[in-house]
């Protein structure tokens, strides 16, 4: 995952929601427990709200950077409608609460069934005696013939088929099991797969197998593939544990959330009741019932717009949107550790487990933190995301001022923002004499970074250099050529052949921009 900029809390200035009204906070949580538990829960919004989030930014170190911009947004009730008024510079902060995570390999996370070496297998199965050995692809044609059944009821949209294959004493996971199927019901899916990869006999500790009883129960790692018709041109994959278990001759499923590793990523509708709502160019996922799906299709189809102006008409010109309804979801959909995601707004992912052309993009919104920002808030981190998405950033060689950088150009031509609020802080070291020597390099986004909010303002300014000396058409050029390059010089070669420079010069360049608009 990699960071994406934004500016520090600005004063004086204010972006008022363009319909006059909030979206009320609200926290309903759900999902599924380690042994499938399930629990919704309700806060009421108050009507009076402040939100104060200190204004640093921070970015995890390592290849799973998240980002976190902190801001602060007030909305008051009066006589007449409530009104939102969010700082300008929290409105251009929205920019740099959001990450793009980049393809991820997860534990026991399969790759494509068609590459070629692909088998079931089970743990040591080289080690095993044939006897074992038999055991585990007796088990393998099991839980498959099990997977089969479900998947084919979900295609044939047979409910009493679907909840023959789940196991009839475990009444828990029968409730989730109907969100399942009800959920999958709900989503436009081109295809949807169950595919047994391994399984562990060991994994299942004594009181977890005496509770299940039967003759026999496991675990295996399932691979779930499903795509979405319209808006997928490869099928989403992810892998979840299924416990297995075979009574009176006959195998169910159990559970689907036993024992999740580290990293492992959970699918949004196996996480708890969703809405979907579908606008021109966008299709919300939400968890949140209380969240207006609708408005934020709308808001992303504008995204859309703003971003094929810039961008083109090259793309698929859609954006799937994920709707968490706790923090917690949000750190399931993307296999993140708790508490990674406090303070970021949104995250651009692919979601497969493996590297591919055409992965699956999905926008996942930090559900506290998205739904205070109000409509046009939501705008400028939703045409930053959907730049990610368009110009394919979690699978991509450009420099990490260049992504950052153009993402944010593209937002704020959509939402136009005054320099001395973008770049505040920028602005205050270049007139203290600290101008930065280089591009911002990569370390310069790490969370340790003490010149985190310059990184993102000077990204976005060389950027938006480029437009102003070359045209917007020379800019989109040059992150094409950086992006499109399969050499180690992509950048110089892009600099050279595309703007006429090179690297040196045009950091020069920029640095007499900073210091000109900083009024030095």
């Amino acid at each position: 995952m990699t960071p994406l900029t934004g500016a520090g809390e600005q004063q004086g200035a204010e972006v008022v929601d363009e319909r006059g009204s909030t979206l009320p906070p609200a926290d309903p949580t759900g999902g599924f427990g380690e042994h499938d538990d399930f629990a919704e829960h309700r806060v009421s919004p108050s009507e009076q709200t402040t939100i104060q989030i200190p204004a640093q930014h921070a970015v995890g170190d390592g290849p799973g950077r998240p980002t976190a911009i902190q801001t602060v947004s007030t909305w008051t009730s009066a006589h007449g409608p409530i009104v939102k008024k969010v700082a300008l510079g929290v409105a251009v902060c929205l920019v740099g609460v959001a990450g793009f995570a980049g393809l991820r390999k997860i534990a026991d996370a399969p790759a494509d069934p068609d590459a070629p070496g692909r088998s079931v297998q089970t743990p040591g199965a080289d080690k095993s005696t044939p006897d074992e050995a038999a055991e585990g692809v007796r088990r393998a044609a099991a839980g498959q013939a099990v997977l089969q059944r479900m998947a084919d009821s979900i295609d044939e949209k047979r409910k009493s088929a679907f909840l023959g294959t789940i196991d009839p004493l475990a009444k828990s996971f029968d409730a989730q099991a109907r969100t399942i199927y009800s959920n999958l019901g709900k989503l436009p899916l081109a295809t949807f797969q169950l595919r047994y990869v391994s399984d562990d006999i060991g994994a299942l500790p004594p009181d977890r197998q005496k509770e299940l009883g039967g003759t026999e129960s496991w675990l295996a790692q399932v691979e779930v593939s499903w795509q979405l018709s319209g808006f997928d041109t490869k099928p989403a994959r992810e892998t979840l544990p299924v416990t297995f278990v075979t009574r009176d001759g006959t195998t169910y499923a159990a559970s689907f959330s036993e024992r999740f590793v580290a990293g492992q990523r959970r699918p949004i509708w196996a996480l708890g009741e969703i809405e979907v709502a579908k606008g021109d160019r966008s299709l919300v996922i939400s968890l949140d019932s209380q969240a207006d799906a609708d408005d934020y299709a709308a808001v992303t189809d504008r995204a859309v717009t703003s971003v094929t102006k810039v961008w083109g008409k090259n793309w698929k010109q859609k954006a799937v949107i994920y709707l968490p309804a706790k923090q917690s979801d949000m750190e399931y959909v993307l296999g993140a550790q708790p508490g990674t995601y406090t303070q970021i707004a949104a995250v651009t992912m692919a979601e497969l487990d493996t590297p591919a052309t055409g992965a699956p993009t999905r926008i996942v919104a930090n559900p506290k933190l998205f739904d205070e920002l109000g409509r046009q808030g939501r705008r400028i981190v939703l045409t930053h995301e959907t730049t990610h998405v368009a110009s394919t950033a979690t699978a991509s060689p450009v420099p990490l001022w260049l992504a950052e950088g153009f993402a944010d150009y593209v937002a704020f031509t959509a939402v136009s923002v005054q320099d001395e609020s973008a770049a505040k802080e920028l602005f205050k070291a270049v007139r203290a004499g600290k101008t930065p020597k280089t591009l911002p390099t990569p370390e310069a986004f790490a969370a340790s970074s003490a010149e985190l909010p310059q990184a993102y303002e000077s990204a976005w300014l060389a950027c938006r250099l480029i437009s102003e000396r070359e045209g917007q058409g020379k800019l989109v050029e040059f992150y094409r050529a950086v992006h499109t390059s399969k050499s180690r010089t992509g950048l110089a070669d892009a600099f050279k052949t595309v703007l006429g420079t090179t690297e040196p010069e045009f950091t020069a360049d920029w640095q007499k921009y900073l210091k000109r608009l900083a009024g030095v």
